[in-house]
């Protein structure tokens, strides 16, 4: 394919290497406000802006792109849900209650975003950041506030660029024919010799007030795309775009600030993780528990990625000393009992063998755990998992406690940690 090398093409200089712009300050936009909307009475896909996608809630991966960037004064979603507030919230999110005359179906974007802007006059700048955008990335809105800081730009949003001929769409049954739209058939062009053509991809919107509130525009004033790559570009409409999605996320998606490659330390609780959280007593009174091979599987797997396992049994829910030291003995890990409040005596641990919490990974199940999974690098929780947990958790496993959850999560680590080497072999190579 030919070479094409173009200022800011893919949301990168020609390089490859991200282009590098000022932090917003003086003489910049002011006060600049991301602004998810998410209204409950999603038609296609109930509740979609709050469904799990690669163990993550859709808003969430959008939501931790903007919290990272470190680049908005504010950072709200828009919605008339309970439970897409709590979600909203537990990410970070200040909310925006909208009212019931732009919760309509009939309802634009437009009209929730001046509503916005005039419950919150101080807002000069406004980036519209689609939740149905799980790829995005902090660098993409760094870079596409630069032009706004930098070259002056009133409003800038995301395009991709696709190479798909169109054509006249005609009514069944009638004698018109179809033409060309974009081609001449006589002339059709290789795909490395056309340059293809730049679609909006949904991802965001950065406008000005004066565009929203006087214009009634998104896009107006001195305006100007910012290109994303194709592998970033995914937006979610119905049920049979998840599993597409999930892949892409898996590979593309932005997954936080902590490197997975320095993960060195695992907590991981017995009951409700590695097992269902029953114990099973014996006619003769012997403590049983049923462990899944593959969790023990994922176990030995972080192992021999040098990745030490602790696990964890709790005093309120005992585990006999004897059954301990048989599960020591089956996976090859230290067990630890901890108390109420596990981050209490947790911390002494981590500190002693010379990590930060960046570097553990915590697997839990319920109330307890939350700070736990609040401060550890990477976290996770099973499907079962009450709702507290789960919102505290970076990942939510599909399967069970039990039922293989801690062999999703030893994968989801070491998928995370080749994603690192990748990337860091790449900066290497430019």
């Amino acid at each position: 394919m030919a070479s094409r090398k173009r200022t800011g093409e893919n949301g990168r200089r020609g390089d490859g290497t991200p282009a590098k712009h000022k932090p917003a300050g003086a003489g910049g936009p002011g006060h600049v406000a991301a602004l998810i909307l998410a209204r409950g009475g999603s038609k296609g896909i109930p509740l979609k802006n709050i469904k799990m996608l690669a163990g993550v809630p859709l808003l969430g991966w959008v939501l931790r792109a903007a919290v990272d960037s470190k680049k908005f004064t504010s950072v709200w979603v828009s919605t008339d849900h309970d439970e897409i507030e709590k979600v909203a919230r537990a990410w970070g999110a200040q909310v925006h209650r909208r009212s019931p005359e732009v919760s309509k179906d009939s309802s634009t974007s437009l009209d929730t975003i001046q509503e916005f802007c005039r419950l919150n006059p101080e807002v000069d700048f406004v980036c519209h950041i689609q939740a149905t955008s799980p790829c995005l990335h902090p660098f993409h809105l760094t870079e596409a506030l630069g032009m706004v800081t930098e070259q002056g730009y009133d409003s800038v949003f995301a395009v991709v660029r696709r190479h798909h001929f169109r054509w006249q769409e005609v009514t069944n049954g009638s004698p018109e024919l179809t033409r060309p739209l974009n081609l001449d058939p006589l002339n059709r062009p290789r795909r490395q010799d056309w340059d293809g053509e730049l679609c909006e991809n949904g991802s965001f919107y950065f406008s000005t007030r004066d565009c929203i509130m006087n214009k009634g525009l998104l896009q107006g004033g001195k305006v100007a795309y910012y290109e994303m790559k194709a592998e970033y570009s995914v937006d979610i409409d119905v049920d049979i775009d998840w599993p597409v999605a999930e892949q892409r996320v898996l590979r593309f998606g932005y997954f936080g600030e902590a490197n997975p490659e320095v993960v060195r330390l695992m907590f991981c609780n017995v009951s409700g993780c590695l097992t269902e959280g029953r114990i099973y007593l014996s006619k003769s009174g012997e403590q049983m528990v049923s462990v899944n091979t593959r969790d023990a599987t994922g176990i030995r797997m972080l192992q021999q990625e040098n990745t030490e396992v602790v696990l964890l049994t709790s005093a309120v829910d005992s585990v006999a000393r004897d059954l301990a030291d048989r599960l020591s003995e089956m996976t090859g890990c230290k067990v630890v009992q901890v108390g109420a409040e596990p981050l209490k005596e947790l911390k002494p641990m981590v500190e002693e063998k010379k990590l930060g919490w960046k570097d553990v990974a915590y697997m839990g199940c319920d109330t307890q755990d939350v700070g736990c999974l609040n401060l550890a690098g990477l976290s996770a929780v099973p499907h079962d998992a009450p709702s507290v947990a789960i919102n505290a958790a970076k990942y939510s496993c599909h399967r069970a406690g039990g039922a293989g959850a801690v062999r999703e999560f030893a994968e989801h680590i070491l998928l995370q940690k080749e994603k690192a080497k990748a990337q860091l072999l790449s900066k290497d190579s430019v």
